[in-house]
């Protein structure tokens, strides 16, 4: 996957989070998924989205 893909998958699942609030545990955790299918890759996480993986997880999603 790449890294242009992942962050548009990810801008969409923020997307809907915002749309969505009630939803928000559950797209944190698809958001959570493709971080981690990202890094099965062998691949090193860009510094926004682990600053992102962090805030997510600090706001207790």
């Amino acid at each position: 996957m790449a890294l242009e893909q992942l962050k548009a998958q990810i801008a969409l699942l923020m997307q809907q989070m915002v749309n969505q609030p009630e939803d928000a545990y559950e797209v944190h955790e698809q958001v959570r998924e493709k971080l981690t299918e990202y890094r099965a890759l062998g691949m090193p996480l860009p510094q926004d989205l682990v600053d992102l993986e962090r805030r997510l997880d600090e706001a207790g999603y």
